[in-house]
């Protein structure tokens, strides 16, 4: 597999640790090793997303979110970032360095990941296990290498307790036990026409996907309601109402579906089980702009952190949202309204319409994305070449989003409103992660 692949290239990279015998807190490690660090978990990681059965996108958000928050708390262990705590909810004082110590903040990290990744992975398959272990014995003994005994284990102790710490606070989140891969054995059916019902004959999924997921601690936000939504259109089946023509809109789109249509319906599908999923996507936008660029590791785990958070929080705030709502998909309507043999281009996912999770998320990574690098700040966004699927450039994050956002339309799975709306969504879900203080 891809991501074993990837562990074993990672068994070759060379961390250089350079050593302060001053006695201060910090022992002077170059940027670059801790960031190598980062990124192989990192990796490791979005392989694991795309291999474990429960990772649908809300869960792949949480703990793509609780993974940046620990880089980032290990950064800020040290003074060089302010630390979260009392900012994100429910975040106690999170393990920092002892003064008068050295610590090597690669260690620190390695030893923070690794502990993170196999708690929030740990459902993952034999084969993912393996992964962990490798990668964990791989960089520990790269870290490790020339560093006195005592900053070792100091510097690997305190890497564990503040993972430790983090876990213990997302045990208490709501979503930290997904049974039945998200979908409720039990789940009371609305009776009303407007509502959602499957849209497939899959067993599994005759019950929407994590109908309580809106009920979760957000990290940044109040709570899954603080960012209202104004509402899809009114129900209606006569043909002048402004549902009946946003339903026409999709059956007309995939009808006149171009070839670039087509291909960034497929870009953006970020299907679970065969993608890194929607959030994993922008995180892959992340860590290639940070690579490209070269940013040092406090800018890195703080865009990460951000990144994540939003993400996280737009799930929260989405699934509120859908099962407030609890719309049906554009599929049912058609088929009962409109034509009763259509189909949607891309399949479409076993849970309410309204609003669109790519949008939402998308608008929230975008938001927090150019706070951080800037307006019209041009990227290319290769997350799938190893899929076999060409990059695409922007000119922008606000541009990405809008076109994640659209592909819902060209995939047949949602209505304009949902896509606007969830867009909005996001980006006032975005602005409670901008407002973080992270520097001293």
């Amino acid at each position: 597999m891809n991501f074993v692949r990837k562990v074993v290239a990672a068994f070759f990279l060379a961390l250089f640790i350079c050593i302060n015998q001053s006695g201060s807190a910090l022992a002077q490690v170059t940027p670059l090793q801790t960031i190598d660090v980062i990124h192989r978990w990192y990796d490791l990681s979005l392989e694991l997303v795309r291999h474990t059965p429960t990772y649908t996108p809300p869960v792949a958000s949480r703990a793509l979110a609780y993974l940046g928050v620990t880089a980032y708390q290990v950064t800020a262990a040290s003074g060089a970032l302010t630390s979260l705590e009392g900012q994100l909810n429910g975040l106690e004082p999170v393990p920092k360095y002892e003064e008068g110590y050295t610590y090597v903040e690669a260690i620190v990290m390695q030893s923070a990941l690794a502990t993170s990744a196999q708690s929030l992975f740990a459902n993952t398959g034999p084969t993912g296990q393996r992964a962990l272990r490798k990668l964990e014995e791989s960089l520990r003994l790269q870290v490790d290498e020339n560093v006195p005994l005592d900053i070792t284990e100091r510097s690997r102790a305190l890497g564990k307790a503040i993972a430790t710490h983090l876990i213990a606070w997302s045990q208490t989140d709501g979503g930290a036990v997904i049974e039945n891969l998200g979908f409720p054995q039990k789940f009371e059916m609305a009776q009303v026409t407007a509502t959602w019902v499957p849209t497939n004959l899959v067993a599994l999924q005759q019950t929407p996907l994590l109908p309580q997921w809106g009920e979760n601690r957000p990290f940044s936000m109040p709570s899954g309601a603080a960012c209202k939504l104004a509402g899809p259109p009114e129900y209606s089946e006569d043909k002048t109402s402004e549902f009946y023509q946003q339903a026409l809109e999709v059956v007309e789109t995939k009808q006149a579906l171009t070839l670039e249509q087509k291909a960034i319906a497929r870009f953006w599908a970020d299907d679970a089980m065969l993608s890194p999923t929607p959030p994993g996507h922008w995180i892959s936008i992340a860590l290639q702009l940070i690579e490209r660029d070269q940013l040092d590791t406090t800018k890195s785990v703080d865009v990460l952190a951000r990144l994540g958070i939003a993400m996280a929080d737009a799930f929260i705030g989405c699934w509120d949202g859908k099962y407030q709502y609890n719309l049906l998909r554009p599929v049912t309507y058609i088929r009962r309204v409109i034509d009763p043999k259509w189909e949607s281009f891309i399949n479409t996912p076993p849970f309410p319409e309204y609003p669109s999770g790519h949008s939402t998320q998308s608008g929230a990574a975008a938001f927090v994305l150019t706070k951080f690098f800037g307006e019209n700040f041009a990227f290319e966004d290769n997350t799938h070449l190893k899929d076999g699927i060409k990059g695409r450039s922007f000119q922008s994050f606000d541009e990405a989003a809008k076109e994640a956002g659209i592909s819902r339309l060209y995939g047949g799975i949602h209505f304009r409103a949902a896509i606007e709306d969830g867009l909005e969504q996001g980006r006032c879900i975005g602005a409670f992660a901008n407002a973080l203080r992270t520097r001293n």
